[in-house]
């Protein structure tokens, strides 16, 4: 037998959509070269397109009342879940996160271990919320008055963008605390960086989170955000990452079309620079997208 040793080729990575819980390739069939801080090539990221954008619409609106009728505790356990599983594949995270953001690999890996422990935190935080969010109201008559808090439905997010916000952990804020209160999302990757966003994907759909409750799309924003803006069953918009991606004009043109169908907004902020990821988390975000249902009953004698 020949000695000969022959190099070995590295098995590059295929980065797919999260829609459904399945990863599917965008339908144009069309990738986008992803480049690191120093313009160098990373990895091709599927292409989304409206379409796409429109099947993880489906497939979000499709998970909403599982997702929402699930136990509050129940949903903490999936939460941590998604922290456990997270927490195994940290040294891959870090690595993504270090080429994306042009950082070091100590910080990488202090920014995903935040990312870890907001899973955790809002965790925590989901057979809480009513507590804060609803209560029992007085009232001039024998009856008793309650408000108690609902999901708002599905949510369009534009996640945070590179340079301005952390690939993962900024990511992390967004989609945890939408999910944490029963809603489930269609998230617009940040375009630039959207490797550890993909990657997030595979760990979801490894830890008993329900297909639909979260669905990612790379590409580019101006042709995802639109079509959540305007999308008549998308009930609620956050958009943290509009104004770095497309500029401020982006951002309000976004909200004008959010706003004929009635949709809530989180508006971005004018300074993206503005958000600091590693501040805690507080409950806003909790609260952005729920609604209050208000419950008479009589009182006994």
């Amino acid at each position: 037998m020949s000695d000969t040793t022959f190099a070995r080729l590295d098995v590059l990575k295929t980065y797919k959509l999260y829609v459904g819980g399945k990863f599917p390739r965008s339908e144009s069939g069309r990738v986008y070269e992803v480049t690191d801080a120093k313009g160098e090539w990373l990895a091709n990221a599927p292409l989304g397109t409206r379409k796409d954008t429109r099947d993880a619409v489906l497939a979000a609106r499709a998970a909403v009342k599982g997702w929402a009728g699930t136990t509050a505790y129940n949903r903490g356990q999936v939460l941590y879940r998604v922290a456990e599983m997270l927490q195994g594949r940290r040294e891959q995270f870090a690595a993504e996160v270090a080429v994306s953001e042009g950082i070091g690999p100590k910080k990488a890996a202090a920014l995903v271990d935040a990312a870890i422990d907001r899973w955790v935190w809002y965790a925590g935080w989901t057979d809480k919320v009513a507590q804060i969010a609803g209560g029992a109201n007085p009232v001039a008559g024998p009856y008793f008055n309650l408000s108690t808090p609902e999901p708002t439905g599905v949510v369009g997010i534009v996640a945070p963008q590179a340079g301005y916000g952390h690939s993962l952990l900024g990511l992390v804020s967004v989609i945890a605390p939408a999910i944490a209160t029963g809603n489930t999302v269609v998230v617009a990757a940040a375009a630039d960086a959207p490797l550890p966003a993909l990657s997030l994907g595979e760990v979801l759909a490894t830890s008993d989170l329900p297909g639909g409750v979260v669905n990612i799309i790379s590409g580019r924003t101006a042709d995802i955000a639109p079509t959540l803006a305007s999308h008549q069953d998308v009930n609620a918009l956050d958009l943290t990452g509009a104004v770095a991606a497309d500029g401020p004009g982006a951002a309000t043109a976004l909200e004008a079309a959010a706003a004929d169908t009635l949709k809530r907004v989180v508006r971005p902020e004018l300074d993206p620079f503005a958000q600091d990821w590693t501040d805690a988390p507080g409950t806003d975000r909790l609260l952005s997208f729920m609604e209050t249902k208000t419950v008479w009953h009589p009182m006994g004698i």
